[in-house]
């Protein structure tokens, strides 16, 4: 499948990743992963977001827009809350959504039993994007979605492979709330495709950067009087990153156009994308730590970030291998819909 991007959309890409390049460079990441006091705030940088209107990509007919900018956001190694608050929350909660607010999806780990004229939320989710900084939180039982404000739970952070990501614990102790915290007309399958194929277009972004990098440095570096980027054999690793890369990229916007579409392979294609972008990781993280040599496993090294967060992503929401299982097992039992099937 050839990818390619109309006008408009080049030049959205081209201006959000002019944006990131003055708000959001490599140093600044840096400066939040050396950060052992917590006096880093990116709170200015999500403002600025909003003032750019980023967070206001809310509609269907938007993803591959959306998509686009979450791609650049990986890219830079955002640091904000907004790849939880757009593709994990907000699909949860339609008709809440607010621009001005960061959100986070609790996914499992938490019921919800009648009490009078409310409901009691209880018990401990694990692995929770943004949930020790969202405001609020779209949390998913067995009876629903319910909308809770961040004050309402106790959050912690708990330490990961990318030293940017907030990643958290988040504990729901017999929290009661009222009847019309339910969230009405939340479709959690389709919300999750989304959560899926954003995780999928940030790692792509991640492991586009690892590339960029890996492509200044072999032109750069110089053995036997030559760039090393002009060895055969560094050209087929670096050739094979990119192949890589497309193909992920590739399904991760055919996942986007379903979603806008609202096409019934909506769950395959996410689940495809997912898949294609664990794999794609994997390679990318091989390849792009070996053309760097040992320059690539040192601290001084800005593709460490990139490899972090594209290495985060796969390790949340499913890896490659369970999305591949699901997407077999789906084809060889016939369960792909075609255009127009319900």
């Amino acid at each position: 499948m050839l990818l390619e991007l109309d006008s408009d959309q080049r030049l959205w890409r081209d201006t959000a990743r002019d944006v990131l390049a003055k708000e959001c460079p490599a140093s600044f990441v840096r400066s939040i992963a050396e950060d052992r006091t917590g006096s880093v705030d990116t709170t200015p940088l999500w403002r600025k977001w909003i003032a750019q209107g980023w967070t206001e990509l809310t509609e269907p007919a938007e993803a591959v827009e959306l998509g686009i900018l979450i791609e650049e956001l990986g890219r830079a190694t955002d640091p904000t809350p907004l790849l939880a608050t757009l593709t994990q929350f907000t699909p949860l909660v339609p008709g809440h959504a607010d621009p001005a607010r960061s959100g986070a999806a609790v996914y499992d780990g938490i019921t919800a039993a009648r009490s009078g004229e409310g409901w009691v939320l209880d018990g401990t989710a694990r692995h929770v994007l943004d949930g020790d900084r969202a405001e609020r939180l779209a949390v998913v039982t067995p009876a629903g979605v319910f909308l809770v404000a961040a004050e309402q739970v106790s959050a912690r952070r708990v330490p990961v492979f990318d030293p940017v990501l907030h990643v958290a614990e988040v504990t729901v102790d017999a929290l009661e709330v009222r009847h019309d915290s339910l969230v009405g007309g939340a479709d959690v399958p389709r919300a999750r495709d989304i959560a899926l194929t954003g995780m999928a277009l940030t790692m792509v972004g991640a492991c586009q950067r690892v590339l960029d990098l890996v492509l200044e440095h072999v032109r750069d570096r110089q053995q036997f009087g030559v760039a090393i980027g002009s060895f055969q054999a560094v050209q087929h690793k670096a050739a094979d990153m990119h192949v890589a890369i497309e193909r992920a990229r590739a399904l991760s916007y055919f996942a986007a156009l379903t979603i806008a579409d609202d096409d019934p392979r909506r769950r395959l294609a996410s689940a495809m994308a997912k898949a294609a972008a664990g794999e794609c990781q994997s390679l990318v993280f091989k390849h792009g730590v070996q053309l760097f040599g040992a320059m690539g496993f040192t601290w001084e090294n800005d593709v460490q970030f990139a490899l972090k967060r594209a290495k985060a992503g796969e390790l949340m929401l499913g890896g490659a291998a369970e999305h591949r299982a699901f997407v077999t097992d789906a084809t060889l039992a016939g369960r792909v819909p075609s255009v127009g099937t319900a």
